[in-house]
């Protein structure tokens, strides 16, 4: 075990002149998911030698959630993040509890205390990582949604499809030679992934979407727009600008009183940071996130509480306020907030927001934050099938907010490049267009 005394350091200052705060001697990481594994792995990293205790909620090992909907028929067993991190948090924390949801906290000058329905625990310091939760309405009931691992088996077995071998016909309880039904109501990242292995399986399956396009949420109107036609070409049905009034328990009926008949429906119209459990605590948005500066510390706030994951709307230098929700800030995230809490200088602290998806028939990468009154400039022909990209540019300028990469692994890659500077990247728009171009090299002089 790593010694639980605090470790000797001489005194830090801050960038101002002033003393740092006191190194802690003991942190407990609120979250066991990509977030929660990666700060203990990253404390252990940096040279903390102290206590950590690592809660989670769910009962079981961390893993990967990006898998849940990505192959949730392939790969019915989780992603478990010692194996694809290759390291394991359970082994680097002191003390591991993963069946002890936080109930509150309480930040005072002596150290903070995370209540649970079995106890507290008290430490110097907390990293908050609870992720998030799906949404799903009240008059929602009959539908399913996919967070957790425990989710995606009950989808699973809602479909017939338990092991991910069925072909989705004749499943149990469903008449022989048809296949089972399923709506989706959500055309987002999640409900589109999960909508193009479903109906690789065999499954009938309906997508219902209340905006005018997939994607409006991440893409805006015009560029979400692009990806409708997709839907059709991978045996996927889409309703655009409709709404759902009610679940059934074999039925969704929409707000216009048609019926969609359905044997299992899965709710994809979002997720919500994992919040309600630090009401009192720390300042909340409306949207249950808590605003934090680029060391994860909460605006405001003390310094033994760090924000990480889904949980976090980040302060940056370049993008603004970046809202949770990207796996690649979970993941890398926590070295930021860590090298704070310790008094180290973080590698890389402004990182650019980043979505990546796999879905009917197409590799997807979004960096950046577009802007809604953006100016969208196309890179290659949606029509074709040599992939294409979509530029946000801030209006009438060449100041580019955000990149769209679809089936363009050389322009991921270039807009990796250009969002790593510590200001927007300033493009010709002209050569930024032209998809022959790498993206680095349509830099304005």
């Amino acid at each position: 075990m790593p010694d639980a005394g605090r470790p000797a350091a001489a005194p830090a200052r801050t960038t101002t002149g002033t003393p740092a705060p006191p190194a802690p001697a003991s942190v407990v990481v609120v979250g066991a998911g990509i977030a929660g594994a990666r700060t203990v792995l990253e404390l252990r990293a940096q040279g903390f030698a102290g206590r950590v205790t690592l809660l989670g909620a769910e009962g079981v090992a961390p893993y990967d959630r990006p898998p849940l909907s990505k192959h949730l028929l392939d790969r019915p067993a989780p992603a478990w993040l010692a194996d694809e991190l290759g390291a394991d948090a359970l082994a680097a924390a002191d003390d591991v509890r993963l069946a002890y949801p936080a109930t509150g906290l309480a930040v005072d000058d002596d150290g903070v205390r995370v209540a649970t329905a079995d106890g507290e625990v008290a430490a110097d310091a907390v990293v908050v990582a609870t992720g998030a939760a799906a949404v799903r309405p009240p008059a929602w009931g009959g539908a399913l949604t996919l967070h957790t691992a425990a989710d995606a088996e009950r989808l699973r077995a809602a479909l017939g499809l338990p092991h991910g071998l069925a072909d989705g016909t004749a499943a149990p309880g469903t008449p022989a030679g048809r296949p089972r039904r399923l709506v989706v109501v959500g055309a987002g990242w999640i409900g589109a992934e999960v909508a193009t292995v479903a109906a690789a399986a065999g499954v009938d399956v309906t997508v219902v979407e209340a905006r005018e396009a997939p994607l409006m949420t991440a893409l805006g109107a015009e560029v979400g727009a692009l990806t409708a036609p997709w839907f059709d070409r991978a045996g996927v049905r889409l309703l655009t600008g409709v709404t759902v009034a009610a679940v059934d328990d074999d039925a969704v009926r929409l707000a216009d009183g048609t019926a969609l008949p359905a044997d299992a429906v899965l709710a994809a119209v979002g997720a919500r940071p994992a919040t309600g459990w630090l009401a009192g605590a720390l300042p909340l948005e409306p949207d249950g996130s808590v605003l934090v500066d680029e060391r994860h510390t909460p605006v405001g706030g003390s310094w033994r509480v760090r924000v990480v994951g889904d949980v976090a709307r980040r302060r940056s230098a370049r993008h603004g306020w970046v809202p949770g929700g990207h796996w690649d800030a979970a993941l890398r995230g926590p070295a930021v907030a860590v090298a704070g809490l310790l008094g180290h200088d973080a590698a890389e602290s402004d990182l650019a927001p980043y979505v990546f998806s796999t879905q009917l028939g197409h590799e997807l990468a979004l960096y950046g934050l577009p802007g809604a009154g953006d100016d969208v400039v196309l890179r290659g022909d949606p029509a074709e099938d040599e992939g294409w990209t979509a530029l946000w540019f801030a209006p009438g300028t060449g100041t580019l907010t955000a990149a769209f990469a679809v089936d363009r692994p050389r322009d991921v890659g270039g807009a990796r490049r250009l969002f790593a500077a510590a200001t927007l990247p300033r493009l010709d728009r002209a050569r930024a267009a032209d998809p022959a171009v790498p993206l680095p090299k349509a830099l304005a002089g």
